[in-house]
């Protein structure tokens, strides 16, 4: 009887099959490549190589490793891409390819599947108002990670494609900005030329003192005049400006046109909250206490304005924990519990809270609680993980200490490792330069960068491993 179904199953199995072969086939609608932070290191490594061989009179193998270094190590990195295609994620190009055909491997991860979508903003240029942000999203889900490097109208693209199907209470604030916010330079430059804000150049000349709630935002003329509907539809289009602007790294002109939004609308939650983002990013970008202390301010008045909204208390919470005050973010995040005791965003930002309070009860019981409250089978997924991985850690003593040594080693080895790469380029330049002036100095210049890259290159091994959990012993 048993032979007879697995018989009759064996179409209905085949059409699986089918199906999900021509799934892996759809073609991608946006993709974006690979970081080539990785294919740099390997050039480097590869050019540094070749000219200890050349030193020793092999010709031929150096110049075979600056051809891998300069001519296929970059045609692997332009080739090596993250594609979507409206349901998968995966990683396409020669690499890839080889992996999935000696060892069976494909990267890939479907978008029910992503527990978390994370953004840093790094800043790499800083020139009056204006700020160069890159940005680096890393996606999660299922131990498996995809990272994405801004640059150009690839990610762009991407994000416009990717970002607006992912869950909400995946997103963290930099990439639900990024969702919602970030837009092509030369569409933004025609959006401020038709507002009529001033440009970088001249609000650069001006002292930016606009507060909220001060005298620069009072309409002393009309202050009797309620705002018409009109001037509600301009600041909602002043406060996407100002935010697509803040996104771009053109804070000055985001400051404009904030200014002019909060004139018409001085007690709007939302306008509020995105200033106070606004200032965030400016005491960021200038190392300015004050300015983060104004920021702070701003989304303590956001959540006064905010009332029972429930979409806009946490992620109040979440700035105020960028900002680093954990006490109003406590009281912002345990409104929203209050209120909805199943909001995902608020149990998880709550669990942050207490770890870094090294209250390990309270972050089992909330990621326990976003675990049974999320209807979303992968957050489910993650916070549960979570919540397993600190009661282990609360339950075993054994598992802690080990625990606690791997991130002293981690941090031990990420800090030799730093160190044995700046060794490495001083001691290339003084092997470049040495040699110039006495053989002895090129010739320990050359030993000491071979002995320190060869750290570098243990000690990033070393960090790989490190970054992995431990798994508890089992008796």
């Amino acid at each position: 009887m048993n032979e007879t179904k697995g018989f009759n199953s064996l179409p209905v199995l085949s059409e699986v099959q089918e199906e999900r072969e021509r799934a892996h086939k759809n073609p991608a609608i946006a993709s974006v490549r690979v970081s080539p932070g990785p294919y740099l290191a390997a050039a480097s490594v590869a050019t540094f190589v070749a000219a200890l061989v050349l030193r020793a009179d092999h010709d031929t193998v150096a110049l075979l490793l600056i051809i891998a270094a300069w001519l296929i190590i970059p045609v692997l990195a332009l080739s090596d891409r993250i594609a979507f295609d409206g349901t998968w994620l995966r990683r396409h190009g020669p690499i890839a390819s080889l992996i999935h055909l000696l060892f069976g491997y494909r990267k890939q991860l479907a978008i029910d599947d992503f527990e978390t979508v994370e953004t840093q903003a790094v800043r790499t240029l800083r020139r009056g108002g204006r700020v160069r942000y890159r940005y680096r999203t890393q996606i999660t889900g299922k131990g498996k990670e995809f990272v994405i490097v801004s640059g150009g109208q690839y990610y762009r693209h991407f994000v416009r494609e990717l970002f607006p199907l992912i869950h909400e209470g995946k997103l963290d604030n930099r990439s639900r900005d990024l969702r919602d916010y970030l837009n092509d330079p030369s569409f933004l430059n025609r959006k401020s030329q038709l507002s009529q804000l001033a440009s970088s150049d001249v609000l650069d000349l001006t002292k930016s003192d606009f507060k909220l709630g001060g005298k620069a935002n009072r309409r002393t003329d009309v202050s009797d005049v309620p705002a018409t509907p009109e001037d509600f539809e301009r600041a909602r289009l002043l406060r996407r400006l100002g935010n697509e602007l803040r996104v771009s790294g053109r804070l000055r002109e985001a400051g404009e046109a904030f200014r002019r939004a909060l004139n018409v609308r001085p007690h709007g939650a939302w306008l509020i909250y995105d200033f106070a983002r606004l200032l965030r990013s400016q005491a960021s970008a200038q190392a300015d206490a004050r300015l983060l202390s104004r920021a702070r301010a701003a989304l303590r008045l956001a959540s006064i304005r905010a009332e029972n909204d429930l979409v806009l208390l946490p992620l109040i919470g979440e700035s105020f924990l960028e900002c680093g005050d954990a006490r109003h973010a406590r009281r912002a995040l345990e409104r929203v519990v209050e209120l909805d005791s199943g909001n995902f965003k608020a149990r998880v930002g709550l669990a942050d809270i207490a770890l870094r309070e090294g209250k390990l009860a309270h972050v089992i019981h909330h990621y326990q609680e976003a675990a049974r409250v999320s209807s979303e089978q992968a957050l489910a997924r993650y916070a549960s993980s979570e919540g397993d991985y600190y009661m282990q850690l609360n339950n075993d003593d054994d598992y802690l200490a080990a625990e606690l040594r791997r991130i002293n080693w981690l941090q031990t080895v990420t800090r030799i490792r730093r160190l044995a790469l700046r060794v490495t380029n001083a001691s290339v330049l003084l092997a470049i330069v040495g040699g110039f002036v006495d053989p002895f100095a090129g010739s320990l210049g050359w030993s000491l960068a071979s002995s320190a890259l060869a750290v570098w290159l243990l000690t990033l091994l070393g960090t790989r491993m490190l970054f992995t959990r431990s798994k508890p012993s089992t008796y």
